[in-house]
């Protein structure tokens, strides 16, 4: 049952009082390829981002994000001393604003205006990734699927606000 938008919770669940802000951009050009690190991205309306190949016909899963402060917690239930962002195979990495708040809002990173529609949740391939424990390290630390309602540009340092 949906929360009664005057209530006390709601309210607080759509208070985002700072911007969040767009630490690192991956794309993936094929399918079982690396993520490639970009400085810059197109956002496709309804589809996906240029050179990544989801591009087109994504849907829901037009984009997917990371919290940048997630990072050090997947690492550390990895054992891992180092993790490199291209290794959780999500498009962006954004720091500052809690990204389950922006599920079933609409957002805008640079020019484009994205909604969050799913919790992204880890494929078994974190277990390749990671190591052993990989899959388990990510859940519910997994981010954020959006889909693209308007397209446009964005970058590493563009703030993510939510609308």
């Amino acid at each position: 049952m949906p929360l009664n938008p005057e209530s006390p919770l709601a309210k607080l669940m759509a208070t985002l009082p700072r911007a969040g802000k767009v630490e690192w951009i991956g794309l993936r050009p094929a399918r079982d390829e690396v993520m490639v690190a970009t400085e810059a991205v197109e956002a496709v309306t309804g589809g996906g981002l240029v050179g990544d190949r989801y591009k087109g016909g994504s849907g829901k899963r037009g984009i997917t994000l990371i919290q940048a402060e997630h990072l050090p917690v997947i690492a550390a239930l990895a054992q891992r001393t180092d993790l490199q962002a291209a290794l959780l195979r999500r498009n962006v990495v954004v720091s500052g604003i809690p990204l389950i708040a922006l599920k079933e809002r609409r957002f805008r990173i640079g020019t484009a205006v994205f909604e969050g529609t799913e919790e992204c949740d880890p494929c078994s391939r974190m277990e390749d990734a990671l190591g052993p424990g990989g899959y388990n390290a990510m859940r519910s630390h997994g981010g954020l699927c959006a889909r693209i309602v308007e397209g446009g540009t964005f970058r590493i340092g563009d703030a993510v606000e939510a609308l």
